[in-house]
């Protein structure tokens, strides 16, 4: 449904992006993740065509629109504000864009009682936008977007206005539309549980250009560099050089075992180790002594803890566990051992431009 080519974005000196080139399917919910300052803006905004193109290409269904109007590329948007005219009923806000194009009115009042439906707020539609709750507001917005059937919706954060529990309902109901409708979407968000729970792919951005692409298990288990390990998810890393004839790292907390290795790891004297959170065990594995910790701290977060210890190197490791009502807590600054099964971890390359993020 999409490509560019080539695609960049100056401002004077500065380079927002820097000769992208991204490939969206048609049916496919891909999300553009990355900090601020990172370029999925940018490039949602040249594919919209409300950000003019300094190089590259843009094509939507096979034909070039790098320079085609925003209003006759045949997108659909959906913003954070929600942007929804104040004076009109909720019925009236989501049959404008219909009127606009000037579509029967007896056609109007079907399709927009359909997506009403669709959005289950049937009961809304004579209300005003002051009258609803945010999730409702961010609803009609949707709603007043897909009316009109467009092929490809761009959505830039339009959850980041809510609270977690209306955000993690309303991911849910993006997803079911975008089952149901089997449009493209190509979403932005800087918020790595958003990505991972509703992406079929993830575009990991940094500095303008793209850091690594792929399915959301691919880029938590399998990062190819530093900066997706440490972004997407919490990571522990150890740093230090690789022994080849034993399989580990060593490292000031003991030589490390590991099995998976990223692209270009395993061909440098240095690199690191990831281990995640939850594939830390505070126990000793067969063949393999583990490490010794101090517990700093254990935090109860619903369904699971999370420990936070020290590595007798001064390493800081997370350690995270189901929890349970009879679960106990590690006692403060007690003394734990940390093991983790070798194809649990990951080695990466070094980066010397690495700065957790």
């Amino acid at each position: 449904m999409i490509r560019v080519s080539n695609l960049t974005r100056r401002y004077g000196d500065f380079v927002a992006l820097d000769s992208v080139d991204l490939a969206v399917k048609e049916g496919e919910f891909v999300t553009l993740l990355g900090p601020s300052g990172s370029g999925k803006s940018t490039l949602l905004n040249l594919i919209s065509g409300m950000t003019q193109v300094s190089e590259g290409q843009i094509e939507i269904d096979g034909r070039d629109a790098t320079h085609v109007p925003t209003n006759a590329r045949g997108l659909g948007m959906v913003f954070q504000n929600y942007a929804l005219m104040p004076h009109m009923t909720v019925f009236d806000n989501i049959a404008f864009p219909l009127q606009v194009r000037k579509v029967a009115k007896s056609e109007i009042e079907t399709r927009v009682r359909e997506v009403l439906s669709l959005i289950q707020l049937e009961h809304v539609a004579d209300r005003k936008p002051k009258q609803l709750s945010g999730g409702q507001q961010q609803r009609i917005s949707l709603a007043r977007c897909i009316v009109y059937r467009p092929p490809i919706i761009l959505m830039d954060e339009p959850l980041g206005a809510l609270d977690k529990k209306l955000r993690e309902d309303m991911q849910l109901e993006i997803k079911r539309l975008h089952a149901e409708l089997g449009v493209t979407i190509i979403y932005v968000t800087h918020d790595q549980e958003e990505a991972l729970a509703m992406s079929d792919r993830i575009v990991l951005m940094r500095n303008g250009r793209i850091e690594q692409q792929g399915n959301p298990e691919d880029l938590y288990f399998k990062p190819e560099t530093l900066f997706a390990a440490d972004f997407l998810g919490s990571s522990n890393l150890f740093f230090g050089k690789i022994d080849a004839a034993s399989g580990t790292l060593v490292t000031g907390a003991g030589k490390l075992p590991y099995e998976n290795a990223a692209p270009g790891a395993a061909d440098t004297g240095e690199a690191v180790l990831m281990v995640r959170p939850e594939s830390l065990s505070m126990e000793a594995k067969q063949n393999w002594p583990g490490i010794e910790a101090e517990v700093l701290d254990t935090v109860v977060l619903g369904g699971f803890q999370r420990h936070y210890l020290r590595a007798d190197d001064g390493t800081q490791l997370t350690v995270q566990v189901p929890t349970s009502p009879n679960a106990q807590r590690p006692e403060r600054r007690s003394r734990v051992t940390v093991s983790w099964d070798s194809s649990d971890a990951r080695l990466l390359p070094p980066d010397p431009a690495f700065k957790s993020e």
